[in-house]
């Protein structure tokens, strides 16, 4: 699939996913695999008022291209701006966010609610590829509901406009994450369109990557909550894609060493103490399946320094590499 100058083949992407798909974050991914990485999603409204949270959002590091900046807003006008300012900050191509379900979006008119006005959607799309130098792609949803999935002609819309490739979650609005994300309008659309179609929902295992693959025909399968507690999905769905096997689990070695690169890459993203703070909501995933972790995972929470973290993990590397196996009886 081609992207601008990008050419990807059978891409597995990370996905834009707020409060996590940050530049730790993004960085870990991309070691372990991920082909394309997305910013959090970025308000326009924020942006044009220059907040500096939505600014700090764009930050962007050599290493992590491939990468889209992501965008939303409901405003023709907010949204041409916003993206020109994303453009400058230089990424690989900007996205507009037509997904998000959250009612605080949503019911704003933003994200997925969109899809209760596709003429405006449609000339966002249109004014934003008019106005910025780069690559132009989107995100969106079957529809609003069940009994109004719209997505056919919205895709068709979205490419007579310009919009260079389109992801799609399979699932409605008013589905939010729950339920099963039917597949089977991912194949409906590639087969409507000749831009790229890049399939999301439900891939949360590493054969799920070549299921979708082989069911859809889509040209990227993108990876949302299934990378938020296991990054090392990446590397496993490329080894499933070219051997039909997805490898063993990191070991305890490897998971300690990428723990330590995502606590450096917080701490050099939002200063020690809060990089340390916010690295809680991970902690679980890279210390899952360990007997009696409880206790270490708890001292981790404690307010540490960078380097009292570096000592914590080596305290449970070693606590744990020298544990007797137990044999099954």
């Amino acid at each position: 699939m081609n992207i601008g100058d990008l050419n990807i083949d059978q891409g597995i992407f990370l996905a834009p996913m707020e409060d996590v798909s940050n530049y730790p974050f993004r960085m870990i991914c991309r070691k372990l695999g991920a082909d394309v990485v997305y910013s959090e999603f970025i308000s326009s409204e924020a942006l044009i008022r220059e907040a500096s949270k939505a600014f700090m959002k764009m930050t962007i590091r050599e290493e992590e291209h491939p990468i889209g900046i992501q965008i939303y807003g409901n405003r023709v006008e907010a949204m041409v701006k916003a993206a020109q300012i994303a453009e400058e900050k230089g990424p690989d191509f900007i996205d507009i966010n037509f997904g998000c379900p959250v009612k605080k979006v949503a019911l704003k008119g933003a994200g997925a609610g969109l899809l209760l006005d596709i003429p405006l959607m449609i000339k966002i799309c249109e004014e934003v590829v008019k106005h910025t130098g780069l690559p132009v792609t989107a995100k969106t949803r079957l529809g609003w509901e069940a009994d109004s999935i719209v997505i056919k002609e919205v895709a068709q819309q979205m490419e007579s406009v310009g919009i260079e490739a389109l992801t799609l979650h399979a699932r409605t609005r008013s589905q939010g994450f729950k339920g099963e994300a039917d597949w089977s309008w991912i194949k409906e659309v590639k087969e409507t369109v000749n831009i790229p179609v890049i399939g999301n929902g439900d891939v949360t295992k590493p054969e799920q990557v070549r299921e979708m693959f082989d069911i859809t025909g889509c040209d990227a399968v993108m990876i949302g909550r299934g990378a938020i507690h296991n990054p090392w999905i990446f590397r496993q769905a490329k080894s499933h894609l070219h051997t039909g096997l997805s490898g063993p689990d990191a070991d305890l070695k490897e998971r300690i060493k990428v723990l330590k690169d995502h606590y450096k890459y917080s701490a050099e993203y939002k200063g020690e103490k809060r990089g340390i703070l916010e690295m809680r909501k991970h902690i679980s995933g890279y210390l899952k399946s360990l007997p009696n972790i409880a206790k270490f995972r708890s001292e981790l929470m404690q307010d540490l320094t960078l380097a009292q973290v570096h000592e914590k993990l080596d305290e449970i590397y070693h606590y744990y590499s020298h544990m007797p196996v137990q044999e099954n009886n």
